[in-house]
């Protein structure tokens, strides 16, 4: 009797968690610390945009903003990369397929040494490797996760009593 209650405390806890929607997104998330950018001769800053997959992303607008405010545009070739000349040192925010970056650019000669040369800019899908907490937070994983535990203990204790399982 007491195991009945317990699994209809369980389904119900299942359900409801499906109804209830899912938390934001990583995309939701802020955005962390600005990379560094080393401005090559001319002010010239050099980016490439590629999907979550890696592969390039030809033909899309991008522009340079300071302040709100459009300061350059450029367009990605064949290969993802794109370039914009006579930037100064500065924070910059790279816009393209309605996705920001913000980049520190540096002059080339007094760049942190973490500074890199040039930026690769992800946009699409976020990439996640292997975090659980992620998973988590699909109410479709949570329900199957609550409805194992439910039928394991209820086919355990049907084996246990020379009952026949459920179909």
């Amino acid at each position: 009797m007491k195991i009945m209650k317990i699994q209809k405390a369980a389904a119900l806890a299942a359900m409801v968690g499906l109804l209830l929607p899912p938390p934001a997104q990583a995309a939701d998330a802020p955005v962390g610390a600005p990379s560094d950018i080393a401005l090559r001769d001319g002010g010239v800053f050099v980016g490439q945009y590629v999907d979550a997959q890696g592969n390039a992303l030809a033909g899309a607008d991008v522009s340079v903003v300071v302040g709100g405010k459009a300061v350059a545009a450029a367009k990605t070739d064949k290969h993802g990369v794109f370039a914009v000349k006579g930037l100064e040192k500065g924070q910059y925010d790279i816009v393209a397929m309605g996705r920001k970056a913000t980049f520190r650019c540096w002059d080339g000669k007094t760049a942190p040494p973490n500074a890199r040369n040039g930026a690769l800019i992800v946009t699409g899908d976020e990439v996640v490797n292997g975090q659980l907490r992620n998973m988590l937070a699909n109410p479709w994983i949570v329900g199957g996760i609550v409805a194992a535990a439910v039928a394991i203990p209820v086919a355990i204790h049907n084996a246990d009593n020379g009952s026949p399982a459920s179909p």
